[in-house]
């Protein structure tokens, strides 16, 4: 196959795939998302306990078949407060709820954001093994031992004791709830029973349509992080000594984590094939937890490695360094349009080199396209001859065939890396940038960066050195902007800032590229005409 076809047909594939991926990312995302948590959570709701074909060691697995139903709790056993959340124990010893106070969670309308469905599987639910005993726990309510049942963590962490007593065993949970969204909790009983505890179904606060990694996440004891997605888990999955077991969407994780003893983590298939997480407790157990969101300054607060419960997807080799350098350049000068805008420049700095080499390439294919043509009319009955030509065309002027596709190679892995980072993280959600974009991780409500993305994508393409001999090639890349401006309409404002300012730099270098091969063919013509006039 002739190389400058070659080239043409791998930027079309790419092209296309880019396309296709973004398509995919918002018309078919891997979990829909659920609805927001009902304002009325206190209606009376069925549980459905999971099911589970396969479950690790028999005698040690909770209990999942015993009761095919159990009424949910609905009365409020106790509150805790604090300046950015509530949370709502319920009378079967479980987080039943957590508001989110913060402006940057409200909606349009000022409502509070609430992170738990109420038909799920909640945070601190403990399961035997035994079903009788199992059953009994449901149906006994826990009670608040001394103190008060409403308590402020604001200023000081503050312990809640809860206590359950069954007809053979008492089990107490005694939760120190802290400001920042963590806790402590240590749970014994009377007696040994086996038995587990979830930090419950994930939080199902993002109702987003893109393409997103939620279900659980577990960082094992050799330091590798593992994910049961939505829809994946087998119900056989067990880690031992595990030092984080998240249940996690987009933005939010509740999860348990011990990096000294670690955690023994079993994950039950639940309908849809969706991952629920439980750890093995013991006649006396204390856990570490978390719930709220995956904010890198509050998880890293709480113990460094808990930022590796921020999850990125495939790329995470590149979109966790990508994070690091953001959160970086937004230390400096604390504002993440601007922090997303100097990361852009610094990627185009660094990847300079190598598109120099490739848009210079492109400008001396541009001017061999005559001579090729003739090359290709000539030799068209000999394609072994005519490509032989063809690379000593390309040899005696320097020109590379593939150059003009590194460009495009290098920016497709970053780009994927930076729209998991802009996607997933946290601190974008509510962050301002200019005058009209309030929030970063939502879409322009005016559409002017992903007009003005077009119309770059547009004008780089009206400046950039293109050859081709394919009608149909030729009409899919001209209406490449367009395609690609429709899709960015919906995508967060964030994202489309890094590609607006990604093509304003491209154009730049275009021009400055295009001066310098100016001068190289005027200087290559002037050492010509010396040369004749020599002869």
């Amino acid at each position: 196959m002739e190389q400058q076809d070659l080239q043409k047909r791998l930027l079309l594939a790419l092209a296309l795939s880019f396309v296709v991926f973004i398509a995919f990312s918002y018309f078919f995302p891997t979990q829909q998302a659920e609805q927001n948590v009902e304002k009325n959570a206190a209606q009376t709701q069925t549980h459905s306990a999971p099911h589970t074909d396969s479950t690790p060691t028999a005698q040690h697995t909770p209990d999942t078949t015993a009761n095919a139903s159990v009424q949910t709790s609905t009365t409020a056993l106790g509150t805790i407060k604090s300046a950015n959340f509530v949370i709502t124990v319920d009378s079967l010893g479980r987080l039943a709820q957590v508001e989110l106070l913060e402006d940057k969670y409200k909606d349009e309308e000022g409502n509070t954001l609430k992170i738990l469905d109420p038909r799920e599987a909640k945070p601190l639910e403990v399961r035997f093994s035994d079903p009788a005993i199992n059953k009994e726990a449901f149906e006994i309510p826990y009670s608040v031992v001394g103190g008060n049942s409403t308590i402020d963590v604001t200023d000081a962490e503050q312990t809640l004791t809860l206590e359950q007593k069954l007809s053979g065993l008492t089990l107490t949970k005694k939760i120190t709830f802290k400001a920042n969204g963590s806790y402590d909790v240590a749970v014994t009983t009377s007696k040994d029973a086996s038995y587990f505890i979830t930090p419950g179904y994930r939080p199902v606060a993002d109702q987003s349509m893109y393409m997103l990694v939620r279900g659980a996440l577990i960082k094992t004891n050799d330091n590798i992080i593992k994910t049961v997605e939505d829809g994946e888990a087998r119900g056989d999955e067990n880690f031992k000594n595990a030092k984080i077991a998240s249940a996690f969407d987009r933005y939010y994780a509740s999860l348990f984590f011990d990096f000294d003893e670690g955690l023994n983590v079993s994950i039950v298939k639940e309908k849809g094939d969706n991952p629920l997480i439980f750890v093995q407790g013991r006649s006396e157990s204390s856990l570490h937890g978390y719930i709220g969101p995956k904010d890198h300054k509050v998880l890293h607060s709480i113990h460094p490695e808990l930022t590796d419960a921020i999850e990125f997807g495939w790329f995470s080799f590149l979109a966790i360094p990508f994070f690091k350098v953001l959160l970086w350049i937004h230390g400096y000068i604390g504002n993440w349009g601007w922090a997303i805008i100097l990361f852009t420049i610094l990627v185009k700095m660094i990847l300079f080199p190598l598109s120099y080499k490739g848009m210079m390439s492109m400008q001396k294919l541009k001017d061999l396209a005559p001579k090729m043509k003739e090359l290709k009319e000539k030799y068209k009955s000999d394609p072994a001859k005519m490509n032989m030509q063809m690379m000593e065309l390309y040899r005696k002027h320097g020109a590379n065939p593939m150059g003009g596709c590194l460009p495009m190679l290098l920016q497709i892995p970053v780009f994927f890396a930076l729209y998991r980072v802009l996607l997933n993280a946290d601190e974008l959600q509510g962050a301002h940038w200019m005058l009209w974009i309030n929030d970063l991780s939502r879409m322009d409500p005016y559409f002017i960066l992903p007009i003005l993305m077009g119309a770059s994508m547009y004008f780089q393409q009206k400046i950039t050195p293109s050859n081709f001999t394919d009608p149909l090639q030729e009409k899919i890349f001209k209406w490449f902007p367009v395609i690609m401006t429709v899709f960015f309409v919906y995508f967060p404002s964030g994202l489309v800032l890094y590609w607006l300012v990604n093509n304003i730099f491209t154009i730049a270098q275009q021009y400055y590229i295009n001066h310098m091969y100016a001068k190289h063919k005027e200087a290559a013509i002037a050492l010509h005409h010396k040369e004749k006039e020599s002869k």
